[in-house]
């Protein structure tokens, strides 16, 4: 028989502790987010359908985002037992400077269309972190802000080549005198991806209001005060608006771009140069050939051709046949450390976060982002001492194993399938 007695108060004071209520309503929120599905989720409760969905959503049937998040779920890690990592290094070095941590801000465009606050959120963030932010040509703040709010970490800008090949070129000159020290060449984006649901929503720039828009808002006000109240959006590199996201960008970009516009651009440009969008080996090893610094493996967020290769998927391949003479670096479908990890240790030098970015943006402002940095970088820490592995350059291919879910038909079965048609 178990022995009763009356609950002595002091004692259970003792036991129980009492947790102090959080005042601060964005602190409250952003301190309930535990991963960067849970900032998902606030950042769609708080922003506007058409402004989420933007941010969210990829093209056509987003085959291609929902197929890369997999790649990264579909990873197995082998740890090493009994070998402690306790203090773990995450810092490295890439395009010639460090990082604290083994992935920096992607380019994002429109973002404060997100939430006003926007790129400066982001650089101001990045800088405090010790880790890279990068620029969007179209971005919605100029290159001279961006420095203004990392005045002291590294900026990065990200260039399309426009029709009228001026405005990109000023671009450069403006990052270059700015200390800019990378140029992301993208060359993934002749025209642009269908996103549908842009078109569903009647997204456009500027925002349109019709009564669905006005009944969206009905429970965001912030989100309009804080629109209508701040800065009128600008974009350095749009001499005119109007229209779908799509339709912007068709207006602007070249479809033309050839290697001889690299040329160009590579001898206006001081610094490192990576070109962004590499989705197959052959091009990898071209573009190495060109004399560029590194290579961004990527299929745009799975914004532009859906169904198109998987950047994680592609990375040992890249790896093996030019990472001796390039970094190699990847993005697209990472939401958690662990992701970062995994491409860390089949050879990226660097991965870059965009939407994980944005969430946290559209969550809390620039606090969201200070949490989006640190959940992914309290994730990449704590699987790395899982795996028994301290430092960055320790991690290697013997620790993930990439289980895959697509698997390529076999030539001969193609052939008996053709002649069976």
């Amino acid at each position: 028989m178990v022995k009763r007695q009356m609950p002595n108060p002091s004692e259970i004071f003792e036991l129980l502790q009492f947790k102090k209520p959080q005042l601060d309503p964005v602190r409250r929120r952003l301190d309930s987010a535990l991963t960067i599905w849970d900032l998902r989720r606030i950042a769609k409760r708080r922003t506007p359908a058409a402004a989420f969905d933007y941010t969210d959503g990829a093209a056509e049937g987003e085959i291609s985002l929902r197929r890369a998040r997999q790649a990264f779920r579909d990873v197995e890690f082998h740890p090493d037992v009994l070998r402690p990592a306790i203090d773990v290094d995450t810092s490295c070095e890439i395009l010639g400077g460090p990082s604290a941590m083994p992935f920096g801000i992607a380019p994002t465009g429109f973002t404060r269309l997100m939430q006003t606050e926007g790129e400066v959120a982001g650089a101001g963030a990045a800088g405090a972190a010790g880790i890279p932010f990068t620029l969007s040509t179209l971005g919605t703040t100029s290159i001279e802000d961006v420095k203004a709010a990392n005045p002291h970490g590294r900026n990065w800008f990200q260039l399309y080549v426009m029709r009228k090949r001026e405005i990109s070129y000023g671009l450069v000159e403006r990052a270059a005198a700015a200390g800019f020290d990378t140029l992301m060449f993208t060359v993934d984006t002749p025209v642009a991806g269908a996103r549908l649901r842009d078109k569903r929503n009647g997204f456009s720039i500027p925002p349109q209001i019709t009564p669905g828009t006005v009944l969206n808002a009905i429970p965001r006000p912030w989100w309009w005060f804080d629109f209508l109240t701040t800065p009128k959006l600008e974009f350095a590199s749009l001499q005119s608006t109007g229209g779908t996201v799509g339709e912007l960008l068709d207006s602007a970009m070249d479809p033309t771009i050839s290697d001889e516009d690299l040329r160009v651009i590579r001898e206006m440009w001081p610094g490192r140069i990576v070109i962004k969008g590499v989705q197959n080996v052959p091009d990898a090893v071209r573009l190495i050939d060109l004399g560029v610094d590194g290579i961004l493996l990527s299929n745009h967020g799975g914004r532009q051709l859906d169904r198109a290769p998987i950047p994680f998927h592609l990375l040992p391949q890249v790896v093996r046949e030019v990472g001796k003479d390039a970094t190699i670096m990847v993005d697209t479908g990472i939401m958690n450390g662990a992701d970062i990890v995994a491409a860390t240790a089949l050879g990226a030098k660097f991965s870059l976060i965009g939407r994980a970015y944005l969430y946290g943006l559209m969550a809390g402002g620039r606090r969201g982002v200070d949490r989006t940095i640190e959940i992914l970088s309290e994730e990449v820490v704590r699987t790395m001492k899982l795996l028994g592995v301290a430092s960055i350059e320790e991690l290697e291919p013997r620790h993930v194993t990439q289980l895959t879910r697509l698997v390529p038909v076999r030539p001969q079965v193609r052939e008996a399938a053709a002649q069976v048609g």
